[in-house]
């Protein structure tokens, strides 16, 4: 059986059993192969920019799975950069993970029709997630749910999206904290909730006490960041 990280198999069991799958990035295959050695998904097309990633992925599948699975029929390796392997509708569900949320809103960005045209697509942001949401919620996707799962001394976000009622906040600012902490994190929170929330507002106190003693601090820069500490200390409040 193939081990997956926490990580990983927060994102493997947001796959419906059935489901087709593509993984945009797919270094060494790690997540594609285990869905097919449970028969969780009856096909999956891995992708990279990286052409040693996909022979990674081929050689991985090789020893670790039976000899019944077959490329091209099972699974598919696809040199391509970003979406742009896929066609329309080709799969069920899009797996963009371990990638920054910048690149994540170019990937989409390119061709809005392919992005829009997946059942549905799971991000997991190494960093700019505020930035991420705030795209998704301008560009016509919708959030289905929030995850949060451990890695080595890290927790990351894991964002399940699908195309949808647009959500446009045209007052608002891609940075503002509302769109990195937002309150879907109360709703799907998990046994990582509080560590995640209260190690940002570590983070964000030690932000505060740096601009508060800071001589070129600006009466709107402080205020911001205060805004920032609020925010958090009110998410852990509702927890």
């Amino acid at each position: 059986m193939i081990n997956l990280s926490d990580r990983l198999k927060t994102i493997y069991d947001l796959v419906a059993p059935g489901e087709t799958v593509a993984d945009v990035g797919t270094d060494a295959g790690l997540l594609p192969a285990a869905l097919l050695e449970s028969g969780r998904s009856p096909k999956v097309i891995m992708t990279d920019i990286s052409g040693g990633s996909l022979n990674k992925c081929r050689n991985f599948i090789a020893k670790n799975l039976p000899a019944g699975f077959i490329e091209g029929q099972h699974f598919e390796l696809r040199l391509g950069d970003g979406l742009q392997a896929l066609a329309p509708s080709e799969v069920d569900t899009v797996v963009m993970a371990g990638i920054g949320g910048m690149l994540s809103i170019d990937i989409l960005s390119r061709d809005l029709s392919l992005s829009h045209s997946f059942k549905k697509i799971i991000l997991q942001p190494r960093k700019h997630v505020g930035r991420l949401r705030y795209w998704l919620w301008n560009h016509d996707f919708h959030i289905l749910r929030e995850d949060l799962a451990r890695e080595g001394r890290f927790i990351w976000p894991v964002i399940t999206a699908e195309h949808g009622l647009r959500a446009c906040f045209v007052n608002q600012d891609p940075d503002d904290i509302e769109n990195e902490f937002p309150l879907t994190l109360l709703k799907y929170r998990n046994d990582l909730t509080v560590e995640y929330l209260e190690n940002a507002l570590r983070l964000e106190k030690e932000k505060l006490d740096s601009k508060a003693s800071g001589k070129l601090t600006s009466p709107l820069e402080l205020k911001t960041q205060e805004h920032r500490v609020e925010r958090l200390e009110y998410l852990i409040s509702r927890l």
